[in-house]
């Protein structure tokens, strides 16, 4: 009888242990779910390294480029530095437009790579550059707001206008950023081009606009001997005392322009007055005076500026300032590169000494011109984009001006581009100031 108590009693322990050993590992098979198998330690409910993606209502809008559905490591977070914009003044016109920062904007550009107005060598994702993030931010003037452009108020405000767009291939890089933006509204009808395709002309039908843009790299005469990539078997002729007649002889028929120039005259070149070589710049092969990009520079933007001012224009002229390349460990043609995917801060790239001296010109000349224009009733405003330009490294197509330039080879020896600017892009901000230099003019 004993033994049959004692037999009992171990049968129920072991019942009541193996009771409690179950409940234990169903205890432990539930709280391991909260465990990396990988670490072994707890998953965070948010991750703080990862960004989160950004979503926006559907858009059936074909010329609106969509947000990506997952942020990639290149694009900018959600900041509050966007609504520290909102809450500054509006600007009244007394706002320095060009000082400033470069904000996020989670809402990218208005339209996208589709854009017909948009050469190869500038469609960066189309011709497969893999980051974005450069698309996600905009211009942010430090004591004023501005508001981003609204392309259909500017088509009402330009009805029966023209504008002409007079430079390089710069000048052609904004005035190919300004039809994608126009064309969110109504598609342009090109109207003229020359044989080359570099001066060319389109029309707005439905507001009776047009823009031109005008192939004049010097704004003055100018012979060049060089193929489409550059390869020069002569010195520029350059006649400092001749204005190009491309241009100028259409002026009285332009409502608005926006004259530039710059790095052209870096080249080497003959001048001439008079139809006499003064001298030159870079031409030791030649018996003539070495008389430095400068000196051509500044004659030629006094002699330009001069005629402007006192040919009694009655619309708006805007002079827009030589923009900075972002060239690193060699130039266009000497393995330069520019490797940058964000913006920076000001202040953290200097100046090449080559643009202060351009820039330093354009200012002094500037203005002593706009003295002169005040006096004579003749509107000339400056367009300074040295500034928000210089903080745009990673705005430039870099290797990608060619189709997918590493597709068959990561190792591809390509050309780099690190001066024009990718469209979509930072470019795009220029319209923003643009119209409110003109909402304010």
């Amino acid at each position: 009888m004993v033994m049959y108590h004692k037999h009992k009693h171990v049968m129920v322990k072991s019942v009541i242990l193996i009771l409690l050993m179950g409940l234990a590992f169903s205890l432990f098979l539930s709280n391991s779910t909260e465990y990396s198998p990988e670490i072994g330690t707890p998953f965070p409910e948010k991750s703080l390294d990862s960004e989160q993606p950004i979503s926006v209502p559907d858009d059936e809008d074909q010329d609106e480029i969509p947000l990506p559905k997952k942020a990639v490591p290149s694009e900018p977070p959600i900041s509050a530095e966007e609504d520290q914009d909102q809450n500054k003044p509006l600007n009244k016109g007394k706002c320095d437009l060009f000082v400033g920062d470069w904000i996020p904007n989670t809402s990218g550009p208005i339209y996208n790579e589709s854009c017909p107005s948009i050469e190869s060598p500038q469609n960066c994702m189309k011709n497969g550059r893999p980051d974005t993030g450069f698309l996600y931010w905009r211009w942010s003037p430090r004591d004023c707001s501005i508001p981003r452009f609204e392309p259909e108020r500017f088509l009402e405000m330009m009805r029966n206008k023209h504008w002409a767009l007079i430079g390089d291939s710069i000048t052609r890089n904004h005035v190919q950023s300004l039809l994608c933006m126009l064309s969110t509204v109504e598609r342009a009808i090109q109207v003229y081009h020359d044989k080359e395709y570099r001066s060319r002309r389109w029309h707005f039908p439905s507001y009776k606009f047009t823009i031109s843009v005008i192939w004049s790299p010097f704004l003055v005469k100018a012979a060049i001997y060089e193929d489409q990539n550059g390869v020069s078997t002569h010195e520029v002729e350059l006649y400092l005392d001749k204005i190009d007649d491309k241009w100028i002889d259409q002026i009285q028929s332009f409502d608005y322009m926006i004259i530039s120039t710059g790095k052209w005259f870096l080249k080497s070149a003959i001048y001439y007055e008079n139809n006499e070589a003064l001298g030159c710049h870079y031409c030791p092969r030649r018996n003539l005076t070495e008389l430095g990009f400068d000196f051509a520079y500044r004659k030629t933007l006094r002699y330009v500026m001069n005629t402007l001012v006192a040919s009694d224009h009655k619309g708006m002229i805007f002079f827009r300032t030589s923009t900075p390349d972002h060239f690193e460990n060699g130039e266009w043609n000497t393995g330069g590169t520019c490797k940058k995917t964000s913006p920076v801060k000001e202040g953290e790239i200097e100046l090449k000494e080559v643009h202060k001296v351009l820039r330093e010109i354009e200012l002094e000349e500037f203005e002593k011109a706009a003295a002169k224009a005040s006096r004579n009733g003749v509107n000339l405003k400056l367009l300074d984009m040295v500034s928000l330009s210089l903080m745009r490294p990673d705005g430039h197509p870099g290797p990608y001006r060619q189709y997918h330039p590493f597709e068959h080879s990561k190792y591809a020896k390509v050309q780099t581009d690190c001066l024009h600017w990718c469209l979509p892009g930072p470019i795009d901000s220029w319209n923003d100031i643009l119209m409110e230099m003109v909402v304010h003019g």
